[in-house]
Parts: structure tokens; C-alpha cells; sequence
């Protein structure tokens, strides 16, 4: 099977600067996206048709079936039962996990209106999870004839040792994180100091 372009990318691009910039002596020690997981969930008293239209549309989003996930213990005061269906889950890892995050960071996360970035803090794990409250921005589902939005959590797992090592490796895929404001403050200060020497 042929590799995708961000496997190529990763391999020909990504490995070789994450080794320049930590020093790795090992192709092995360098950073990877291991899997990514798609979450949706909805409330408990959904009926039976909401529960397919989420699977549906996030199986249409992900390229693979989800899993309905249940509810483990009964709690009243959420009209919760053991058993119930509270949401839905897909796991992707290799080439479809590969395919997903092109179409997220090239396509969908452009499509969200007044679009300024995404939030720069992963877990202290390396691991990184996305809010999308709209699930219409993915091209694979139409924004007409949809009965309602879905939110789902994006979360990408990754093999680095920390946030530092995992932020640095989602850049280099180009996930397009929201600057802070120590890096804006740098932006204006090298355009004031080159603008000085001009």
C-alpha cells in the first residue's frame, strides 16, 4: 500500500527536523502520531433516531464505523441507565488516520468562521484534544437537509515525552495553532527592530 502524502511528509520532513531540534541520536526516539480518536456524545434520553444520525454523520466524517459507547453505572439525577447508549467513538490509526488529519487541518478547520487558530495546550503528555462544536465544517457531510449540528472532541495521540515535543510535532504537520502572546510580542518587536534598521 502507498504511503499518503502526510506519511511521506512525516518521514522526509517532519523526522528529520525533530531530530535536528532535540538532538535525537536515534530515528526511534522521534515523536509519532499514534492513533486518533473521534468522540460525539449525546444526551441519554436521545431516541433511537438521534443515536443513528450521530453514528452516521460521524462515520461518514471519520471513514470508518463508530462505536456506541454505554453508560457503565445508573445515575438518576442524568435520567442514566446501565447500558444506555451516551455516545459514539472511532479509533484511527495508519493510512485512514493519516487521510483524516489532511482533511481536518487542511479542510475542515479553514471552513470555521473567523477562524484565528487552534488553542496551543496539549495535556502535559504530549497528546493533543480539539473541541469542534460543528460537525458541517468536514467537506463528507452537508451542512442542508441536517436536522442538527454535532459537537465531537478530536484527540491525537501521540509517542512524545511531553507537550513541548508534541506541539512542536503537530506544527511541523501543520496543525495551525493560535499564537500567545510571547510569540506575538516577538513578531512585533523583530518588525520594529527591522523596521528601525530600514
Amino acid at each position: 500500500m502507498s504511503q499518503s502524502i502526510l506519511q511521506k511528509h512525516y518521514t522526509e520532513k517532519v523526522v528529520p527536523e525533530l531530530m535536528k531540534k532535540f538532538g535525537y541520536k536515534n530515528l526511534h526516539q522521534v515523536p509519532a502520531i499514534k492513533k486518533i480518536v473521534i468522540n460525539s456524545g449525546f444526551s441519554a434520553t436521545a431516541d433511537k433516531n438521534h443515536v443513528q444520525y450521530v453514528n452516521d454523520e460521524i462515520g461518514k466524517i471519520a471513514g470508518q464505523r463508530p462505536v456506541t459507547t454505554k453508560a457503565k453505572l445508573s445515575i438518576s439525577n442524568f435520567k442514566l441507565r446501565e447500558g444506555q447508549p451516551i455516545g459514539c467513538k472511532v479509533t484511527l490509526r495508519g493510512a485512514a488516520m493519516y487521510d483524516f488529519l489532511v482533511r481536518l487541518i487542511n479542510v475542515a478547520l479553514p471552513c470555521i468562521r473567523d477562524f484565528r487558530g487552534v488553542p496551543p495546550r496539549l495535556d502535559g503528555q504530549g497528546n493533543y484534544t480539539l473541541g469542534v462544536g460543528d460537525h458541517t465544517i468536514f467537506p463528507e457531510v452537508s451542512a442542508e437537509g441536517n436536522s442538527e449540528t454535532i459537537g465531537m472532541d478530536i484527540c491525537i495521540n501521540t509517542s512524545a515525552l511531553n507537550d513541548e515535543e508534541g506541539r512542536e510535532l503537530l506544527k511541523l504537520f501543520g496543525m495551525p495553532f493560535r499564537k500567545t502572546s510571547v510569540e506575538l510580542e516577538a513578531e512585533e518587536t523583530a518588525a520594529a527592530e527591522k523596521a528601525a534598521a530600514n
